[in-house]
């Protein structure tokens, strides 16, 4: 299961397991929805699309056991910032490199893993790109931009083998 142990919600519900849920809506795929912690009537009408995409689901707006089991994932990506390393900082320069000349033509000047000072700039150019808060620190808004190509997000290009369990 996906979203193990997740506790029934419905609309008026806040904080880190609306995030979760909202984060599985927009792995469906669902980019419209805003990964903000509030269980409104975005996310509701986002949940109701859902249950009624994916019989024998009751269509109500709540999400129980049975809407979570049918959800991917909605574990969060890792925060990258100035000084994070590893797998994911590499695929993240990958597709900052790949995509620069769409956001500015800033790169990462490098693929090594290394969340440096050109790989913070190349993120604050992606998120300037994306309408987002520039701060250079890859979280939940910077991952959910849409990359405008088949459906695909910064998280979905990076690698949603870096969600966080």
């Amino acid at each position: 299961m996906a979203n193990p142990g997740q506790p029934t919600i419905q609309q008026g519900a806040t904080g880190r397991v609306v995030r979760r849920l909202q984060r599985a809506i927009r792995r469906t795929p669902n980019l419209s929805l805003v990964v903000d912690g509030i269980f409104g009537p975005a996310t509701h009408a986002a949940v109701i699309q859902f249950q009624q995409g994916n019989p024998p689901l009751v269509v109500d707006g709540i999400v129980g056991p049975h809407t979570w089991a049918a959800l991917p994932d909605g574990g969060p990506m890792p925060v990258l910032s100035l000084g994070s390393t590893g797998d994911a900082v590499k695929s993240l320069q990958t597709v900052l490199t790949n995509g620069a000349s769409q956001w500015g033509g800033v790169t990462p000047q490098g693929i090594d893993g290394i969340f440096g000072p050109h790989t913070e700039e190349a993120v604050e150019a992606f998120q300037a790109w994306g309408h987002v808060v520039v701060d250079g620190v890859v979280g939940d808004q910077t991952w959910s931009v849409s990359l405008h190509a088949a459906s695909a997000t910064l998280e979905s290009a990076v690698g949603l083998q870096y969600v966080i369990g």
